[in-house]
């Protein structure tokens, strides 16, 4: 399933789900997502960490 963005109380959000039946799928707004893209290679070495 795609991202999809979404608003909350006038602001953009963008909504990941792991599929249609997701209750619970992760979304974030504008701040959030630059820290992600700020710390992107932290992110992917703790997941590569925590994988294997």
């Amino acid at each position: 399933m795609p991202a999809k963005e979404s608003e909350f109380k006038g602001n953009p959000m963008l909504v990941l789900s792991q599929g249609d039946e997701d209750k619970f799928p992760f979304q974030f707004g504008l701040k959030k997502a630059k820290l992600i893209l700020e710390y992107i290679e932290e992110i992917k070495a703790f997941v590569n960490k925590h994988s294997e």
